[in-house]
């Protein structure tokens, strides 16, 4: 009588041909950093933090912006129909004193319908360093978060079932609690160029007398006026 183990029965395979196991299709999400080559860099979120700069590794304090150029970006109303704008000079907000601003909103508007947006974001390191300390310690530990502000920059803007006069009273508070001086807008206003207001009026006074400065080196240069020749009297004899 012949015996059979276990083993014996199982299908032998031979080291060479290793088996192979069928893997259930998994469908990956898709990469939201994956795109096609170009040599622009890859936008990126205005909410991230700074990277900083590349040799030292920590951002650099800057200054905000000075538009110069005419432009009027971030100075009306976008989401909301109230807001809150910087009125009297450029100038770098904590995120402690956004936060403090934001607070003071929320807390008298409480028991109301509302959302409140915030149109800056305190995206930028600050260094500190102890006072009486040494030259070449380094530049300092990271102290606390901030935003660069230039002037007329919308703040925060506020949009629901809320009447005028309470969202001014909101934000004249909020103001109270922030640095600079602030003035309360509505959606529709005109926007700011610096310290400009561009209305009607001042756009068309604007256009009207700096155009000729402004497009003199894209017009062709006219031609000189000929010169006429003088006439020469008769001589007496």
């Amino acid at each position: 009588m012949q015996l059979f183990s276990r083993s014996s029965l199982l299908p032998r395979l031979s080291p060479a041909a290793p088996r192979l196991r069928a893997r259930p299709a998994t469908l990956l999400p898709p990469s939201t950093s994956a795109r096609s080559f170009s040599c622009t860099a890859a936008p990126s979120s205005w909410l991230l933090p700074k990277t900083g700069c590349e040799k030292g590794g920590k951002s650099k304090k800057g200054r905000p912006r000075v538009h110069t150029g005419g432009s009027t970006r971030g100075t009306t109303v976008v989401w909301g129909d109230y807001g809150l704008r910087l009125k009297d000079h450029h100038r770098r907000l904590s995120a402690l004193q956004l936060k403090n601003g934001e607070d003071t909103i929320k807390k008298v508007l409480r028991g109301m319908r509302f959302r409140l947006f915030m149109r800056v974001s305190a995206n930028i390191p600050v260094y500190t360093k102890g006072n009486e300390s040494r030259m070449g310690t380094g530049k300092g530990s990271m102290d606390y978060w901030s935003c660069r502000v230039p002037v007329s920059r919308i703040i925060f803007e506020l949009k629901g079932e809320i009447h005028e006069k309470v969202a001014r009273q909101a934000f004249r508070l909020a103001g109270n609690k922030m640095p600079g001086t602030y003035e309360f807008v509505k959606k529709g206003d005109p926007p700011m160029m610096g310290l400009v207001k561009l209305t009607p009026d001042v756009v068309e006074k604007l256009r009207t007398s700096k155009a000729p400065f402004a497009l003199k080196k894209y017009l062709p240069v006219p031609p000189p006026p000929p010169v006429e020749p003088e006439a020469v009297p008769p001589l007496a004899i």
